[in-house]
């Protein structure tokens, strides 16, 4: 079956063709595709028929070096040619470099455990969460808030303030609690002496792209210290600079007991991270928890370049004046009713269905999703370029206007 047959299965097998086509190879755990890509360059996507795409999606907050960045081109190309696989049985050369330039990001005095994805991120820090926990005896429980997003295993999606995505997988596991987000007095309330841990996003991104002010960071840390309870921040997709810091919890001036990040720190090679404090890290003993691919050498390899050149290239200032850009050109423009978030991860809030118009979008070569009914997200490369940011605000508005014209919405 070649590629384009496969594609064909594959849509087949949601009902978006012809249901006599081939049986799909792949699950039908996401929708029928509507594009097969085959190559990237920075902010640009080409699908098989030599189409070109402007990205701002990022395939989804991944990607925020761009698409076939050189230097991590040449570094994952340098690796895989050296070594690919030992096991944690022995140490390889770069783990210990990107532990230590994320420990320095993040403020110095904590330690690292690498893993494959966001979602097993958030889990070990759940399991860090109830390792620490009982030594007040009794303390496991977890107190997260409700629109949150913290991944699909089924403590993280139990952690997740989404209840319509726990209903096909009960039972879940017991020691969750979800309040609204953002509320002060719902969150003191629910940290009782049972709690081992708040875990909570600066920004929830699938929830709509949802931030946290300030003043609720804070008082977050302020409760988890005077409860003596761990706090938690989930930045797999707010991390290394998408939005104006290197985390976005520290626009808050708070330091976090453990953090979850993944997504951009393979710019697409699969790898993730939990940083937790020396105290809490403690906490795990050899055999405690593990992963056989975790921390090895291709997936840290491509690691350590990408921070060598977000580094280098001030991202998360970039962040900040692109994120800016965008919004001085899509607010107050028809149909737009608003822009939130932060640095370049937005939401924009429209007077129109987001489906229908990010639908438009990819028919006119760009690449968005809608995030909520009415919004759509916006996560470009932390590299795109002014002309690129104009190219797609430009493209947003007049998608805006043809599904507005067509009243078929």
């Amino acid at each position: 079956m070649t590629s384009v047959d496969a594609l064909r299965a594959h849509r087949s097998a949601v009902g978006a063709e012809d249901p006599g086509a081939a049986t799909c190879p792949i699950m039908g755990t996401y929708a029928a595709p509507g594009v097969m890509f085959t190559r990237g360059e920075g902010s640009w996507l080409v699908d098989r028929e030599g189409r070109r795409y402007l990205d701002l999606l990022s395939g989804l907050a991944v990607t925020s070096l761009g698409h076939a960045h050189p230097e991590v081109a040449e570094a994952i190309a340098v690796q895989a040619r050296t070594l690919l696989h030992v096991s944690n049985l022995f140490a390889t050369e770069h783990a210990p470099v990107v532990a230590a330039q994320l420990d320095e990001l993040l403020g110095g005095g904590g330690q690292v455990f690498f893993c494959n994805s966001g979602a097993e991120a958030v889990e070990a820090a759940l399991k860090l969460a109830r390792r620490w926990g009982p030594a007040p005896a009794g303390r496991f429980a977890v107190v997260s808030a409700l629109g949150s997003f913290h991944g699909r295993t089924l403590a993280a999606l139990t952690a997740t303030g989404q209840p319509a995505k726990h209903e096909p997988f009960q039972p879940l596991p017991e020691g969750f609690r979800h309040v609204p987000f953002d509320d002060v007095d719902a969150l003191d309330a629910a940290v009782t002496p049972d709690v081992a841990a708040v875990l909570l996003e600066a920004v929830q991104g699938e929830g709509g792209v949802q931030p946290a002010s300030v003043e609720y960071l804070r008082a977050a840390r302020e409760i988890c210290d005077e409860r003596g309870a761990l706090l938690m921040i989930d930045e797999v997709q707010t991390g290394l600079g998408r939005c104006g810091e290197w985390f976005a919890h520290q626009a808050a001036g708070i330091r976090p007991d453990v953090v979850s990040m993944a997504k951009a720190l393979g710019n697409g090679v699969p790898i993730g991270a939990c940083w937790a404090t020396l105290d809490a890290a403690a906490a795990f003993r050899p055999g405690d928890h593990a992963t056989t691919y975790g921390g090895q050498p291709l997936a840290t390899a491509a690691a350590r370049t990408v921070l060598e050149v977000m580094r280098r290239e001030d991202v998360p200032a970039r962040a900040r004046r692109a994120g800016a850009r965008f919004v001085g050109g899509l607010e107050g423009r028809p149909g737009v009713v608003g822009v939130r978030g932060r640095g370049l991860l937005l939401a924009v809030e429209l007077s129109v269905p987001a489906a229908e118009v990010v639908a438009d979008l990819l028919a006119h070569g760009v690449v968005a999703n809608a995030v909520t009914p009415s919004a759509v997200r916006l996560a470009p490369s932390l590299l795109i370029t002014d002309d690129e940011i104009d190219t797609g605000t430009a493209a947003l508005l007049e998608s805006v206007a043809r599904v507005a014209a067509s009243g078929v919405h």
